[in-house]
């Protein structure tokens, strides 16, 4: 009989979380890490790495031909103009900017006086980011992107009859985890398919155990399930939007705290 995740409760005591460590000092995975006097490391399991010049060549894409850029990240924001700098190409004043979050269009300002552009900026997510675009359907539009990037963006364009090119400038992969191979953690918590994908580059022989497994998002989830691990925590839930509160709803229960 398979296990469940009800079988697989056990006391959480330390939480790997495959990201960046987080610059603010407010942050809430530290606090959780207080309040529960838990061992939290971070680890990004994925890397990015620039498309050279050369190869951007092969897409064919004449950057200046465009009006607008659709901005998703800051990795996209640093590629983006190190690859215009590199083609010797400057932006001109009345280039609109569309940016996902407020972070993302203040971080334009490492590249360009954003007080004198015209930055277009959602609330956090893309759907919102979708919204604004619907308000400048006539311009000719950038996406500069991943290798591996979500459908949704491209999709709503080009089901709408926008006009866009989707430019790959950086390539995602699997970051060298060869020093974690005699680590072991209680929860291991994955924010993207490909993070997914690097555990099992890194370590082919990998076994769950009693390791829990956490998942942000529907398309990492499935990932996990495809790779055959056992999901037990899965974000976003309707109690808990982030993954720190899906994380602190199953230690509660895990280490039977009321």
């Amino acid at each position: 009989m398979s296990e469940t995740t009800t079988d697989r409760m056990r006391k959480v005591k330390s939480i790997l979380v495959t990201q960046e460590a987080p610059a603010d000092l407010n942050s809430p995975y530290l606090k959780l890490a207080e309040k529960f006097s838990l061992k939290i490391d971070f680890r990004p399991f994925i890397q990015v790495e620039p498309v050279p010049v050369k190869e951007f060549r092969k897409q064919k894409i004449d950057i200046l031909q465009h009006t607008a850029i659709i901005f998703t990240s800051r990795n996209a924001v640093d590629h983006f103009f190190t690859i215009c700098s590199e083609l010797k190409i400057e932006m001109p004043a009345d280039m609109k900017y569309f940016c996902v979050s407020e972070q993302t269009s203040n971080y334009l300002q490492k590249y360009i006086v954003i007080r004198k552009r015209k930055i277009f900026t959602g609330l956090k997510t893309a759907q919102e980011l979708l919204e604004l675009l619907k308000k400048h359907k006539n311009e000719k539009y950038l996406f500069p992107c991943s290798d591996i990037r979500k459908n949704d963006i491209p999709d709503f364009l080009r089901q709408n009859g926008y006009t866009f090119t989707e430019a790959i400038i950086y390539n995602t992969v699997a970051a060298d985890l060869s020093d974690l191979k005699e680590v072991f953690y209680d929860i291991i918590a994955f924010f993207s398919p490909s993070g997914i994908t690097s555990l099992f580059q890194n370590f082919p022989e990998f076994k769950q155990n009693n390791t829990r497994i956490a998942a942000f998002g529907p398309t990492t989830a499935q990932a996990a399930r495809d790779a055959g691990l056992i999901l037990d925590i899965e974000a976003p839930l309707p109690n808990a939007p982030s993954m720190t509160g899906a994380l602190e709803l199953y230690i509660k229960k895990a280490n039977g705290i009321r």
